[in-house]
């Protein structure tokens, strides 16, 4: 699952607003440096920024997505800082040494040297999409009736669509992994739904992607109390939009981790015509969620002591309806009624849904049939990137969105259900 209960070694949280320090100082600006704990390495951002006669103070977080985390100051000069974030008990502590800032980090009694250059890492996405397009798109929406839900998209036309035609394109929806995101999947300025959705427009492929419940211009549907199932009505309303257009010849559904999940679901409903699994879960809930703890924790230099009992017990699960569901969710039933096409893939990277666990399960459920696809790609992660470790930390500081042969390879496999 892309979001969801991951360990990571410095909990940072996204918070609003920065807070105020009435002083002036030299040190204005944008710093960042790396903070290193055992084999992880995750990237800070300073900002310290002059407004109306104050310096507002905030840190970054971009490898987990971390912004305007704010700051107050227990100290401010020329030369040197202290800042605290209270909510996330952490301090960083430094001091103007030859241009940068040599300073102290210690988050809950430990400390870690954390040096910061001046500046802010550039961010490069060198799959974005960019115009002019050879193609056309259409904002579109959708009504989950049943949930009081509605969903706004895109929905994206192949090159050459001619709607006179009597020729008519297949069309697949996309639906997300966990936690509530846009109809990009955007995540670490990364945007791997617009990535894909580009790429097979030019391969004759119509796409709709849209923006989850209560996110970005969908709005209304229940989501402090949703589960999987809620999430699973608003993809059928979606399939069922795109049907009721008689403008496709097949309707097919693209999930990726929880997304993969709901494509079963519906898969196992005879809702779709074809289905891409993006690592989606083939294992019960409990069972994948110790497994992603444990490898993570094993990959950052800890021991993989994690129990499904220990895991149920801990107050955080307990609070997160969400995680209540999945634990006692188990595909199994919905994979074996599945009939229609399926591609199957994962990275053999994959610290979330890991690899060969999953894909074992699911070419063992899944009906025999000659268009079926179970695939592993070696040195791939979570989100399909090329990588090293394949630790959630990783995400934002990989350039690539998505390996052009996982691209080339749904396309070919969709076109060759035509």
């Amino acid at each position: 699952m892309k979001k969801t209960i991951i360990t990571t070694l410095l909990a940072l949280v996204v918070l609003t607003g920065s807070a105020q320090v009435n002083t002036t100082t030299a040190l204005l600006g944008s710093w960042s440096g790396k903070l290193k704990v055992g084999a992880v390495s995750l990237t800070i951002v300073l900002h310290l920024e002059q407004a109306d006669g104050y310096v507002k103070a905030s840190f970054d977080s971009p490898d987990q997505g971390g912004k305007d985390i704010s700051a107050f100051k227990e100290y401010l000069s020329d030369d040197s800082l202290a800042l605290k974030v209270e909510s996330l008990d952490f301090t960083y502590r430094a001091r103007l040494k030859d241009g940068k800032l040599d300073g102290k980090f210690t988050q809950r009694g430990f400390t870690l040297p954390l040096v910061m250059e001046k500046g802010v890492p550039e961010v490069k996405r060198p799959q974005m999409p960019q115009g002019p397009f050879p193609y056309e798109t259409e904002e579109v929406t959708f009504r989950n009736e049943k949930d009081s839900a509605t969903l706004a998209g895109t929905l994206t036309w192949p090159v050459g669509y001619n709607p006179k035609s009597k020729k008519k394109p297949m069309v697949a929806i996309f639906v997300s992994g966990s936690g509530q995101q846009n109809r990009d999947e955007e995540l670490f300025e990364h945007k791997p739904f617009f990535v894909i959705a580009d790429y097979l427009a030019r391969q004759g492929i119509a796409t709709l992607r849209y923006d989850d419940r209560a996110t970005g211009k969908s709005v209304g549907g229940d989501v402090k109390n949703a589960t999987s199932e809620d999430f699973a009505r608003d993809a059928l309303a979606g399939i069922e939009f795109l049907l009721n257009k008689k403008a496709f010849s097949k309707v097919g559904l693209i999930g990726h981790s929880e997304g993969g999940l709901i494509a079963f679901m519906l898969g196992a409903q005879k809702k779709v015509d074809f289905i891409v699994s993006l690592a989606g879960p083939g294992v019960k809930g409990d069972t994948l969620l110790v497994s992603q703890v444990n490898l993570i924790g094993l990959l950052s230099g800890q021991l993989p002591n994690m129990t499904i009992q220990k895991y149920r017990q801990q107050d955080a699960v307990r609070q997160m309806p969400w995680i209540q569901w999945y634990l006692d969710y188990d595909p199994s039933d919905h994979i074996r009624q599945t009939r229609c096409p399926v591609f199957a893939l994962n990275g053999d990277r994959d610290c979330q849904v890991i690899s060969k666990q999953n894909l074992t399960a699911i070419k063992q459920l899944l009906s025999e049939s000659t268009q079926n696809c179970i695939k592993e790609y070696p040195g791939l992660n979570h989100l399909f990137q090329h990588c090293t470790t394949g630790l959630p930390n990783e995400y934002g500081q990989i350039e690539e969105t998505i390996s052009p042969e996982v691209l080339q390879d749904i396309a070919a496999w969709m076109n060759s259900l035509k």
